[in-house]
């Protein structure tokens, strides 16, 4: 895995957890679990993320309702077949946990990725404009994470007209958002959507000067932990 790959997709979470884990999945011997974790916004309103522990996390941390944690790891997604169609789901998929730290920002994701889907651009009815993007974020194993993200004000009029495969280095914050989603004439039902809330946007040059930066802070901190 180049440097590349190991820093195009970082994320970090403080919060509550709110239900106890549950099996999902094995790969190669190790088990992995889902459970939510209940992220507050400065507005006191809450976001609750579906999070991905392996089993070996587990065996060195209590994980239980009302537990008080924070993660740092990567935003995932991967495709669930519901019928004929797929839908695309979205984890927080946890290499560290780590003790609650009051001081950190509680919620923070950079990711670097590729415009996959033309952005979609429009305004809400009290006027603000929105830009939805899709991200293709390149893992090891030539795998790749499709992150929605969502953008505002000035940042939306800046990535409306970027074409598919312009290269974005994006952070800002995972949120939870619940829509109603039409089945049919006469049917439908409440989801909950995750996304990013992008707060900054880097493209050309500006992504390479970011990526040298982190480079150097990563060499240093090696130094002195040596």
């Amino acid at each position: 895995m180049n440097y590349e790959q190991m820093s195009n997709n970082k994320l970090r979470l403080t919060g509550t957890v709110t239900e106890r884990p549950v099996y999902s999945h094995e790969v190669c011997g190790e088990e992995f679990y889902e459970t939510k974790l209940s992220v507050p916004r400065l507005s006191g309103q809450e976001d609750v993320i579906p999070v991905t522990l392996s089993d070996r996390l587990l065996a060195r941390t209590e994980v239980k309702p009302g537990a008080k944690i924070s993660i740092s790891g990567q935003f995932r997604s991967y495709n669930k077949l519901e019928g004929e169609h797929s839908r695309l789901l979205l984890t927080a998929f946890a290499r560290e946990i780590l003790p609650a730290d009051d001081e950190v920002n509680p919620n923070t994701i950079e990711i670097l990725g590729y415009i996959c889907k033309p952005p979609v651009y429009r305004t809400t009815p009290f006027k603000r404009e929105i830009c939805d993007v899709l991200l293709a974020v390149n893992r090891a194993y030539n795998k790749s994470d499709y992150i929605p993200c969502i953008m505002w004000g000035r940042n939306a009029r800046f990535i409306k007209d970027m074409p598919i495969g312009e290269r974005l280095w994006v952070t800002g914050r995972v949120q939870s958002r619940i829509y109603t989603k039409c089945l049919s004439e006469d049917r439908s039902e409440e989801r909950v959507a995750y996304e990013v809330s992008v707060s900054k946007i880097l493209v050309g040059n500006k992504i390479e000067e970011e990526l040298q930066e982190e480079k150097k802070l990563l060499n240093y901190s090696q130094i002195f932990e040596n």
